[in-house]
């Protein structure tokens, strides 16, 4: 882990391969990434082509088997797992709220695991009533759509203003109304300071991003080519 100047984070060479069988993958083959505090780039590419391992090596779930991942600022020098929601959020796929907590308090986790709740209370109540959850905010995420549970979750991880936002299909499960709110809380994001990268196929969130990125076969070229 290199430490560089300023915001965001870089990325040099990172490569990742799996066993599939007898065979040998190559999930990322060499990517150099570099994304600026303030920037949000969109991340495009089919299925399979290692959008989302690329977000995991960035956010510390995968570890790369070569390469560099370097944050800035006053994250550099810390790797990935080390650094808390303020610092690093993240919004998987799989969304990841937790089972037995209302929608509300999954929204709020990252300032109860900060140890201050209450401080984040007007910040959980103005994303929930911005992304029309507001009047589902008690329900347990089993009780609400899938929709309502990706609106929950990028909640969650823009209630503390994190340094670094990754985004895996963020409005994937969205109509258009809610996708655009969602995409204008994300650019308001960056524009707030945020280094923010998205994996995503939804082509109203290229047209908010600074940079568009492709993804093929494990490596980044520029262009909406997906």
């Amino acid at each position: 882990m290199t430490a560089t100047p300023s915001g965001g984070f870089t990325a040099t060479g990172l490569v990742k391969r799996y066993r599939r069988g007898a065979e040998q993958v190559s999930a990322l083959a060499g990517v150099d990434l570099e994304v600026a505090a303030g920037e949000l780039v969109a991340l495009v590419g089919p299925s399979g082509s290692g959008k989302s391992t690329l977000l995991a090596v960035l956010c510390g779930w995968e570890t790369a088997d070569e390469g560099r991942l370097a944050y800035r600022g006053a994250l550099a020098g810390r790797r990935p797992d080390t650094l808390g929601w303020p610092e690093l959020a993240l919004v998987p796929q799989a969304l990841g709220l937790v089972a037995d907590l209302s929608l509300a308090d999954n929204v709020l986790l990252p300032s109860r695991l900060r140890g201050s709740p209450a401080a984040g209370q007007p910040r959980a109540q103005d994303l929930l009533a911005g992304f029309g959850l507001t009047h589902l905010a008690d329900r347990l995420p089993a009780q609400a759509s899938l929709g309502e549970q990706q609106r929950a979750a990028v909640a969650r991880a823009l209630l503390l203003a994190p340094v670094v936002l990754l985004a895996d299909e963020p409005t994937a499960h969205q109509d258009r109304g809610h996708a655009d709110r969602l995409l204008d809380a994300v650019a308001d994001a960056a524009r707030a300071g945020s280094a923010v990268l998205i994996a995503t196929h939804d082509e109203q969130a290229w047209a908010r991003a600074d940079r568009v990125l492709s993804m093929r076969d494990g490596r980044l070229t520029a262009g909406t080519s997906a």
